[in-house]
């Protein structure tokens, strides 16, 4: 019985989706505020870390949503016949599970590439060195756009559109930094900023203490990246030495049952 009523409810509900009578993606757009209670605040970072800024971190987020509510409702629909406190349990798990997939993975990614995303930003302020020295960090940074690290590029954009609009705090770079949450992200923006602020007959020796700081946040991350990849090898050491050596005990063992049979 509760099968056929199920199945009934199920068709009735496909059929107003189809006929866009019910629509799951409007049903998160009114309860977007609530939704977002759910998102992770590096969540924007790690998707444009993996896909660019060609996806839009929200649509994804809302696709999340919609995966894990259809999941519970799903399961559901698969214990309708032992319907329990438990089996709601683990229908809600399953789809909190199936809400947080895409962000493991997304998350992973950033986890393999962490050397490379790291040291794409000191690298930036590196390169932009020689802007700073004749103009504004402001201008510099959007003299430089076209030439910054996809990632990055609208971060930047709204650091310079905050600034320009006469925010002269320290709010723009920190916002900044929580946004795009690499390795030393807080500390170079705080050496950006000191920067931006400093007196023009001071600025040479600003700059130079400046370049001097990137240039050790540089190091750090090629020493780190260095030490990942020799740890890396080690392993791969350590495994080819542990299965050759099991290679050569199985051989002995064989060869010593084998000479026990004759």
């Amino acid at each position: 019985m509760y099968y056929e009523i199920a199945i009934i409810a199920l068709i009735i509900f496909v059929i107003m989706i189809s006929t866009g009578q019910i629509s799951i993606n409007q049903l998160i757009s009114d309860h977007e505020a609530l939704f977002k209670k759910l998102k992770e605040s590096d969540w924007d970072f790690y998707v444009k870390a993996r896909y660019g800024n060609d996806v839009n971190p929200d649509i994804l987020f809302n696709q999340r949503i919609r995966n894990g509510v259809i999941t519970i409702f799903a399961m559901l629909f698969a214990f309708i016949g032992n319907f329990s406190a438990i089996t709601i349990v683990i229908a809600i798990a399953a789809g909190f599970f199936m809400y947080k997939m895409t962000y493991m993975n997304v998350k992973s990614y950033y986890r393999k590439h962490i050397n490379e995303i790291d040291s794409m930003l000191p690298h930036y302020l590196k390169s932009i060195e020689i802007l700073i020295q004749h103009y504004t960090v402001p201008v510099a940074i959007g003299k430089s756009l076209e030439d910054a690290p996809e990632i990055f590029k609208e971060g930047l954009q709204d650091l310079v559109n905050a600034i320009n609009s006469g925010d002269d705090s320290i709010n723009p770079y920190m916002d900044f930094a929580k946004t795009y949450p690499v390795r030393d992200s807080m500390r170079m923006m705080r050496l950006l900023y000191r920067l931006s602020i400093g007196r023009q007959e001071r600025k040479q020796e600003q700059l130079l203490a400046f370049s001097k700081s990137i240039s050790n946040l540089q190091q750090k991350a090629r020493e780190t990246r260095y030490k990942n990849r020799l740890e890396k090898m080690e392993g791969m050491t350590m495994r080819m030495l542990i299965c050759t050596g099991i290679g050569v005990m199985v051989l002995l063992i064989l060869s010593v049952l084998q000479m026990i049979d004759l």
